[in-house]
C-alpha cells in the first residue's frame, strides 16, 4: 500500500512538472535534449522512479514536444489497460455463462432421473398381486429410472412395465442391471410424459419371470 502511494505521489509530482511545461508553451521542435522516447515511456511506465527522472524533469517542464509525446504514451497505456480489462470481464462473463449453462444441464438430467428403492421388496416368481406398500412415486418429467432392486436379485438385462390397475399394458421398456457398490441397479430410459396423473403398477421382470411388482403414482 505504502508502495502505491509513494507510486501516485510521484506520478502526480511528475504530470505537475510536464504541465507546467505545457502551458509554459516551450518549443523544441528540434528535440535538442530531449531524453528520447525510451525515457519517457519509462517514466509513464513508473519503470523509472522519480529519483532516476530528477535529472529530466528541469527539460521535461520546458519542453512541449517531449509532455506531448509523454501524454500519447499515456493515452496509448490508457487504452491497452482498458482493452485488457474489457477483455478479463469478457472472459469471466463466458466462463460465467458457460458454468450457469452446465450447472442447468446438470440440473435438468437430475430432474429428468428418478432412482426408487427396492431392496426391501422381496422377489416373486409367477405373476403376483401388486404389493400393500404405499405407491411410489414417479414425475411425469422422468426420462432415466433407476432401480434399487431386492436382495438376490441378477444382473442382465430386465424387461419393464406399466400397468393400469386392471391390468392393462400402457407402457413397456428394457434395462440393465449390473451390481455397483454391492447393490445392484437395474438402469431403464422411459417416457411418462404422455400419461395421466394417476396411479399405476409396474411389474418387473427377467427371462420372462415376473420378479416383482409394486403401486406407483405418476404425478
Amino acid at each position: 500500500m505504502k508502495d502505491d502511494a509513494q507510486s501516485a505521489k510521484d506520478e502526480k509530482r511528475i504530470l505537475d512538472v510536464l504541465s507546467k511545461g505545457l502551458s509554459s508553451e516551450f518549443h523544441n521542435p528540434s528535440r535538442r535534449g530531449c531524453p528520447g522516447s525510451a525515457i519517457l515511456e519509462g517514466i509513464a511506465t513508473r519503470k523509472v522512479t522519480l529519483f532516476e527522472s530528477e535529472p529530466w524533469l528541469d527539460h521535461l517542464g520546458s519542453c512541449s514536444a517531449c509532455f506531448a509525446e509523454f501524454t500519447t504514451i499515456r493515452q496509448r497505456l490508457r487504452t491497452r489497460r482498458q482493452i485488457t480489462v474489457g477483455s478479463i470481464l469478457a472472459i469471466l462473463i463466458v466462463v460465467f455463462v458457460l458454468c450457469y449453462s452446465w450447472r442447468s444441464r446438470f440440473a435438468l438430467v437430475v430432474d429428468k432421473t428418478t432412482v426408487l428403492d427396492l431392496r426391501d421388496y422381496s422377489i416373486q416368481r409367477g405373476r403376483q398381486r401388486p404389493t400393500d406398500r404405499s405407491s411410489l412415486v414417479l414425475g411425469k418429467s422422468t426420462r432415466h429410472l433407476i432401480l434399487y432392486l431386492p436382495m438376490g436379485s441378477k444382473d442382465g438385462q430386465y424387461d419393464l412395465v406399466l400397468l393400469r390397475e386392471s391390468g392393462d399394458e400402457l407402457l413397456h421398456t428394457t434395462g440393465m442391471a449390473q451390481l455397483e457398490n454391492h447393490a445392484m441397479l437395474l438402469k431403464a430410459n422411459v417416457n411418462l410424459s404422455s400419461l395421466p396423473r394417476d396411479s399405476y403398477i409396474v411389474g418387473v421382470s427377467q427371462n420372462g419371470i415376473e420378479a416383482i411388482r409394486f403401486p406407483v403414482r405418476v404425478r
